[in-house]
């Protein structure tokens, strides 16, 4: 294996289980997106060979202002694993993560396999059911701060992620819905879902691409994150972060209170 490849994978993983932060900038900021891809995958497997397994896929940059902020033409992706999952109501183990955030997103629950060749046919042919989610962003990075291929081998930032109720997908207009991201009661950050490729099925179909890409099929029962209607927050100890999205419904975590105030 290239070592790179290993060292680096290496270092990532032993970053998120000690929560110690990597100090940038890191050889990786410059390397090819293919190797930073590999690393990525690398990264991964480690979590399966701990017994986890894959639980789907996310997108990031799905904002035309990311985009050109980060200087690319394109979506990243990352992949969810079990480990990841949190329930619906349930409590984010902010204690394990370096520096948490937090953003609302649409999911969609596959139910047929969704491969390359998705362009120009009906991505929601392969949706069993969409809900709210609210997804768990974490750096391994020093300050949050990173490369393209930096934040691509660090698993586009991947931690944690909810899934409100499912609804049946067809016959769902998810064009424009209204998305809010409240903190202990507070709106936090407004928005819509036409802030995630103008549309979320785009993003679907941006997936099945970028899957094919890395040598993938989406699998039935994966979960998709289309990408973020709003900018994260921060998620600090014990706030509970509700996300409603219009016609959807609502999904809610609370991150875990501090060792000394449980």
């Amino acid at each position: 294996m290239n070592g790179l490849v290993e060292r680096w994978a290496r270092t990532l993983d032993d970053a998120a289980t000690s929560r110690t932060a990597v100090a940038g900038p890191t050889e990786l900021a410059e390397v090819s997106l293919a190797d930073a891809y590999a690393v990525q995958r690398e990264v991964v497997r480690r979590r399966l060979d701990r017994g986890e397994s894959l639980a789907g896929f996310k997108l990031g940059f799905t904002s035309v202002a990311k985009m050109r902020q980060m200087g690319v033409h394109d979506l990243i992706h990352g992949r969810l694993t079990e480990g990841m999952r949190v329930a619906d109501g349930g409590t984010v183990d902010v204690e394990a993560l370096l520096h948490p955030r937090i953003e609302p997103e649409v999911a969609f629950l596959l139910g047929a396999p969704l491969g390359a060749g998705a362009e120009g046919t009906d991505p929601l042919a392969a949706v069993a059911a969409v809900a709210p989610a609210l997804e768990v962003i974490d750096s391994r990075y020093a300050g949050f701060a990173f490369t393209l291929p930096e934040v691509i081998a660090d698993n586009a930032s991947s931690a944690g992620f909810a899934v409100g109720a499912w609804q049946p997908a067809h016959g769902m207009d998810l064009d424009n819905l209204g998305v809010l991201l409240e903190v202990d009661g507070r709106l936090a950050q407004s928005g819509t879902t036409a802030a995630i490729l103008g549309h979320p099925l785009r993003s679907l179909t941006a997936a099945a691409r970028l899957a094919a890409a890395a040598g993938l099929t989406l699998q039935p029962g994966w979960v998709i994150l289309a990408g973020a209607a709003t900018a994260a927050v921060p998620l600090p100890p014990g706030a509970h972060v509700r996300a409603c999205v219009t016609g959807l419904g609502t999904v809610e975590v609370t991150a875990s209170a501090p060792a000394g105030a449980r």
